[in-house]
């Protein structure tokens, strides 16, 4: 892109070159199609409608954390932590198939994607991404509480259409939130109650015992 462009140009250095690569590579991520619709059930989000819906929460919500966050690190975490899927593509969150080798399939895109960047740059996103896949400081719970609690929130507002769509359990979506009360409670309490509401409404089917 730019860097075999202009790369030699002394107005545009080596530098700026990779971080403007760096944008172009993940304006990409508007073309990933999640399997949630928006709210308005018009169509299917993105990954950067996802992105930008919890940096977003983040900022408006981070007063339910369970503990005190870094506000502008979170927000950063979580505009970047679905870039991999660029190379990766989405996993759906029930398809088991798919979640076998997602992580191999990530990591190698993390390899690609972060080292478009400059050394330090680089370094620190990819650090922030790891750190979010690891799901142990306050900062990375609190994040993967919004990713969990986001698709919720959308498939309760569109009636469960993607819930519907893919015949969702109840099993399902607890197994998959069973940390995500570790970032927030009381958010995670209010996504219960939307799932509760769901399997009752029948857009979920209720486990059976």
């Amino acid at each position: 892109m730019y860097s075999e462009r202009y790369g030699s140009m002394k107005e545009l250095d080596s530098r700026m070159c990779s971080q403007l690569d760096f944008i172009m590579e993940i304006d990409k991520l508007k073309n990933i199609v999640r399997q949630s619709y928006i709210s308005d059930g018009s169509r299917k989000e993105t990954d950067t409608d996802h992105s930008w819906s919890l940096a977003m929460m983040c900022i408006l919500l981070s007063e339910y954390a369970n503990e005190k966050i870094d506000v502008l690190k979170t927000v950063k975490m979580v505009l970047i932590h679905d870039i991999v899927e660029i190379d990766a593509g989405d996993t759906y969150a029930y398809d088991t198939n798919g979640n076998d080798t997602k992580r191999e399939r990530e990591l190698k895109a993390a390899e690609r994607i972060f080292n478009i960047l400059p050394k330090e740059q680089g370094e620190e996103l990819r650090g922030l991404w790891d750190e979010f896949e690891e799901r142990k400081t306050a900062e990375a719970k609190f994040a993967n509480t919004l990713d969990k609690i986001q698709p919720v929130m959308l498939n309760d507002i569109t009636g469960g259409r993607a819930w519907r769509e893919h015949n969702v359990r109840e099993e399902q979506i607890m197994g998959r939130n069973s940390t995500t009360h570790e970032g927030s409670e009381k958010l995670w309490e209010f996504c219960k109650k939307l799932i509760e509401e769901n399997i009752i409404m029948g857009n979920i089917e209720k486990s059976k015992k």
